[in-house]
C-alpha cells in the first residue's frame, strides 16, 4: 500500500467512524464518552508498548504513532466502544459476546487482509494473541462504565 493510499485510508477510517457518533444521541454520547476515552487512553499506552516490543509493524513510513496506531484508536476503536456500550450496557453477557465477535473479526480476517494489502502485519503476536490483546480491554471498558454510572447515581442520590 502506498503512503498516499494509507493516508487516504486512515482519514476515511476516522471520518466514517466519527460520522456514526451523532447517531448515538447526545445523551448516550455524554453517558458513554468518559469510559470510552479512558479505555482509549489505556489502549494508547499499550499500543506504545506493543510498537516498542514489535508486536506488529506498519509497512509504510513514517513509522510514527500518529500515522500507524492512532487512526485506529481515535476512529473505529472509540466509536465502536461507545456503540457497544449503547447496545449492550446493562447486559454483561451480550456485551462480552459482542466484543468477542468484533475483536475476532479484527484479529483474524481484518489482520489477514491488512497483511495482504501491506498495511500492517503481526510480528511477535499471532492472531489469537492479538485477539486477547483487544478482548481483555472489554472488561475494563465495562468496569469503567459501571464505575462512572455508580458515581453519577451516588451524586444524584439514586440507587443502582
Amino acid at each position: 500500500m502506498t503512503i498516499k493510499i494509507q493516508r487516504f485510508f486512515n482519514i476515511a477510517m476516522i471520518l466514517l467512524s466519527w460520522l456514526t457518533i451523532p447517531r448515538l444521541g447526545i445523551d448516550n454520547i455524554r453517558r458513554f464518552f468518559p469510559a470510552s476515552m479512558l479505555i482509549l487512553f489505556v489502549e494508547t499506552i499499550f499500543a506504545k508498548i506493543g510498537k516498542k516490543q514489535r508486536w506488529w509493524v506498519f509497512y509504510n513510513k513514517p513509522k510514527s504513532f500518529l500515522f500507524g496506531e492512532f487512526p485506529y484508536q481515535i476512529g473505529p476503536f472509540l466509536a465502536i466502544s461507545m456503540w457497544f456500550l449503547k447496545w449492550t450496557y446493562g447486559n454483561f453477557k451480550w456485551f462480552i459476546l459482542l466484543n468477542g465477535i468484533g475483536n475476532a473479526m479484527f484479529a483474524y480476517p481484518y489482520s489477514y487482509l491488512a497483511r495482504k494489502f501491506r498495511y500492517y502485519t503481526l510480528v511477535r503476536f499471532n492472531h489469537s494473541q492479538f485477539f486477547v490483546y483487544f478482548f481483555y480491554k472489554a472488561f475494563f471498558l465495562y468496569g469503567f462504565q459501571y464505575l462512572f454510572e455508580k458515581m453519577i447515581n451516588q451524586k444524584n442520590g439514586n440507587i443502582l
